[in-house]
């Protein structure tokens, strides 16, 4: 199993040092440097030490008793989380927004997109009237399949793919290259730093000019997710080796699409070298507590609606006429719409079609399901098309979201909300030969369509890891944007495509403040964020029932690029903090002070008190960056149940104070066993606004039940001081397969060379300690991380993962995880794994011959769910009949 081994800071600055360092410390787990050079697959000697291998269950326990090996986790394969907009937040093109003119359009700023890869022939990535590449730029234009020296160019500068850590399988559908095949990263670079592409539509939907938010960007290109046919995969181990390279090449933003936490090390190390990183939060919403990437060094993004819809008539043979959503378009030889015959699939699974005639006929689907459906909604499209329907009309919950209607292939496919389905269901049933018209959809923006609101997929929160980091920080347009795919541009929905919209409003923002941090950045979008909609009424958010959303919907609120060029003050953050955080999590309680630095005072643009009992003091500090001398005056709206009081309440700034540090006390009024409830801290002037959300669960126990969390890493320690429990998590051991090498990722913290071949040697070297020589460990490396951290992914067994983790330098050693874009697993949830099989499965031998009798509506036999392929004869207990009807 590959696990990802932390070591912390690189000892040398030479990444072939570090490099043989990880050699040298996974060979004395493994036995050989061969076997440790051959179990590695990654090594992370640029921005910190570490390195991803293949290791056994009892390797890598070895490998965490290193003292070098600060944390050592399984990679893990995850997934993929899927131009009105930019006018719609104010940065219009024609005329130029003042913003867009001061920032130069984001030019020189350079933007790494880790995610599918790209399609460099769209128009989109024109380099046409760019200058030549920054000098500072030391990234690579990696070559491969359907991949030359020419697909780079002065828009994308760079490109580099990550292969290791996934089964081969993954690759047969996929350019061995930067390469985009699934059209994923190229929406989500496009979004963030499109060129001017006039005349853009789809069929004539959405008619524009395309553009990113920073148009005059440079682009670096990090495949890391493999195009599977349902969804993308990606490793974690090659996510941590884009992380390091990207350190190394000179990125400025980091935009990541992707549902990932075992990276938190790689990005706290991309922080402290100055680059933003931007998160997406994830598509599980409406359900709380389901965030992605929440670490407090990262900006998590939640996704919201534009002002833009495609109503699309719907005429019934009765004359009704009702309205629904969809991207349907005429074809050029299609004669006018004309009414046609209708009938009702029930929710237009499989079994429900079986018997039903639906060919050239309009079909009424209706899910009552409530929750992602995307993966469903392609199931039923594609039963409805093998009957050869010439419609769908499908009722769903929230008719915000357009699905896969570009999967529709010419024919109408309408989105109805639930009230509307049964309408239409009703009319159906009345007895008479039922028909319906459908009309092309038209496109309207502006007033017309309430916006911004939390689109209902977005993820919600609050963080289950950092209950004390209120998430997401930020709400960007996710919802129908148009961006380029291939040579085409298509609508796609999801918090992967609201977070190039902040990436691209990041780098508008580096241009205008070159020297801002990036907590000065991230500051500014959240402080200066709107939670009005166009009426000035209180933002919705998209769930059932709808409601008014909260900062668990959407952190801040919605991204306002014109404020955050003007924030008045920020919340800044020195670095360290950050380490010290990250300290706490991994247990380095020398670094952890955890009697003056509680969670809760890391001076981020929000608070969180998830276990309110007794009155407590949050300190936070502002700096100005606005007019020298300003006046500025507090202004409390107070959570229910809760009493706050700021000190002092008016703060003064001139030349020679531009820093102020306050006190907020916050008392419960109650003693009750209550929810979270929110408020907000604002300071204000003639001139700024700077607001930040409050989120307090008032307790009486000392640990709420859902505040608790454990963190799945391999360590040698796993103590938990109850006082430093909300700021550092428990890490416990991981248990693989005995014997067989898996792909570990070892992280080693900051790289100790700069030179990357002498990080490199110092992982071969380290990784050679355990496996017994630099020849193993050499064919054991699949990544080596020598760039913006120190480590590596390598092969090894549990034994030698274990005698890896052991080792001082290596703050963590982790299996590498694959990942899936889209999942709902039931048992997988219960913990009762089919791959590998869960223990209770092997020892109840999965509950053969056990007899379940089911008493309900009967069954459709033929299903493959009821194969008995492999079965036994029939338990002679039996005594039942099968009755023929």
């Amino acid at each position: 199993m590959l696990y990802i081994a932390y070591l912390g800071e690189k000892k040398h600055n030479d990444p072939t040092l570090v490099t043989a360092s990880h050699h040298d410390m996974l060979s004395s787990i493994i036995g050989s440097k061969e076997e440790a050079v051959a179990s590695i697959t990654y090594s992370y000697k640029h921005g910190f030490s570490g390195f991803a291998a293949m290791l056994t269950e009892d390797q890598a326990e070895d490998l965490a008793e290193l003292p070098e090996v600060i944390s050592i986790t399984p990679s893990q394969k995850h997934e993929l989380m899927t131009t009105r907009s930019w006018d719609f937040l104010r940065l219009n093109y024609e005329p130029p927004s003042e913003l867009l003119q001061r920032s130069h359009y984001g030019e020189d700023i350079i933007i790494g997109i880790i995610d599918t890869g790209v399609w460099p022939e769209s128009k989109s990535f024109s380099d046409q009237g760019y200058d030549a590449v920054p000098s500072r730029w030391k990234g690579v234009c990696q070559l491969g399949q359907a991949w030359g020296p020419s697909n780079c160019s002065r828009k994308i500068i760079g490109a580099r793919y990550y292969a290791a850590g996934l089964d081969k399988a993954n690759f047969k559908k996929n350019y061995m290259s930067a390469r985009d095949i699934s059209g994923h990263g190229t929406h989500t670079a496009s979004t963030a730093a499109d060129a001017v592409v006039e005349g853009v539509s789809l069929h004539g939907l959405g008619t524009g000019v395309s553009r990113g938010g920073a148009p005059r960007a440079r682009l670096a290109v990090y495949k890391v997710s493999w195009d599977t046919g349902n969804n993308a995969k990606f490793a974690s181990a090659g996510v941590l080796a884009a992380l390091d390279d990207a350190i190394h090449d000179g990125v400025d933003i980091l935009s990541l699409s992707l549902s990932v936490d075992e990276d938190s090390f790689g990005a706290l190390h991309a922080v402290q070298k100055g680059i933003t990183v931007v998160y997406a939060g994830g598509n599980s919403g409406p359900r709380p507590q389901v965030l992605f990437n929440t670490a407090p060094w990262v900006i998590t993004v939640a996704a919201s609606k534009i002002d833009r819809s495609f109503p699309t008539a719907i005429t019934l043979g009765n004359k009704q006429k009702l309205v629904g959503q969809s991207l349907y378009y005429r074809l050029k030889n299609e004669t006018m719409s004309r009414f046609e015959s209708l009938v009702n699939g029930g929710n237009c699974s499989k079994e429900a079609l079986h018997g039903t005639s639906i060919n050239a006929k309009v079909v009424l689907c209706i899910e009552l399901t409530f929750g992602p459906i995307g993966k469903f909604f392609k199931d039923v499209f594609a039963g409805v098309i093998q009957g050869g329907a010439s419609g769908l009309i499908f009722a769903l919950y929230t008719t915000d979201v357009l699905l896969s209607t570009e999967d529709c292939q010419g024919i109408g496919c309408v989105f109805v909300d639930i009230e509307i389905g049964f309408q239409v269901a009703t009319y159906i049933g009345s007895g008479s030969l039922p028909t319906v018209k459908i009309e092309p959809a038209s496109s309207i923006t502006g007033n017309q369509v309430p916006a911004p609101k939390v689109a209902i997929f977005s993820s919600r929160g609050p963080s289950i890891k950092y209950p004390t980091v209120l998430k997401p920080d930020i709400a960007a347009p996710g919802v129908n944007i148009l961006a380029a795919k291939g040579d085409a541009y298509v609508f796609n929905s999801g918090t992967s495509m609201a977070t190039p919209h902040v990436a691209g409003v990041v780098a508008l923002l580096k241009a205008l403040h070159p020297h801002w941090s990036h907590a000065a950045l991230k500051s500014a979008i959240i402080t200066t964020a709107s939670t009005k909609d166009e009426y000035g009424m209180p933002m919705l958010s998209e769930a059932l029932p709808r409601k008014v959303a909260d900062p668990f919907d959407y952190g801040g609120g919605n991204i306002n690029p014109i404020g955050a060029a003007d924030p008045g003050l920020i919340y800044d953050i020195n670095p360290n903090d950050y380490n010290k955080f990250f300290a706490c999590q991994i247990k380095k309680y020398e670094i952890c002070n955890i009697t003056t630095l509680p969670a809760y005072h890391l001076n981020l643009p929000s608070i969180s008190i998830p276990d309110l009992r007794h009155p407590i003091n949050v300190r936070r500090a502002v700096t100005n960056v606005g007019e020298v001398d300003a006046v500025y005056q507090s202004s409390i709206e107070s959570p229910l149940g809760v009493k706050m009081t700021i000190e002092p309440p008016v703060l003064v700034f001139n030349a020679s104070k531009k820093m102020h540090a306050f006190k907020v006390s916050i008392t419960p009024l109650w003693k009750v066993q209550g929810d979270y409830t929110f408020g907000s801290l604002t300071w204000y002037n003639e001139h700024h606004t700077a607001r930040i959300p409050i989120a307090v669960r008032i307790t009486t126990q000392d640990f709420y039940a859902d505040v608790a969390y454990t963190n799945m890493t391999l360590h040698p320690s796993s103590r938990c001081f109850p006082a430093c429990f909300l700021f550092c998590l428990c890490l416990v051991m991981i248990r693989g397969a005995y014997g067989s090498p898996k792909l570990y990722i070892a992280y080693l913290g900051e790289k100790k060379y700069d030179d990357p071949t002498l990080v490199i040697a110092s992982h071969h070297d380290m990784l050679a300690k355990v496996l017994g020589s630099k020849e193993e460990a050499l064919a054991s490396i699949a990544y080596s991380y020598k760039h913006g951290f120190s480590g590596f992914a390598a092969m090894l067994t549990e034994d030698q993962a274990e005698n890896l983790a052991e080792l001082p330098e290596v703050i963590s050693l982790t299996p590498n995880k694959q990942h899936e874009l889209i999942t709902t697993r039931s048992w997988d949830f219960l913990g009762l794994n089919y791959q590998p099989p869960n223990k209770l499965l092997q020892r109840s031998n999965y509950g053969e011959d056990i007899i379940i009798g089911m008493i309900d509506t009967g069954i459709w036999p033929e299903s493959r769910s009821f194969s008995d392929h492999g079965y036994g004869p029939i338990p002679a207990r039996w005594k039942g009949v099968c009755q023929l009807g």
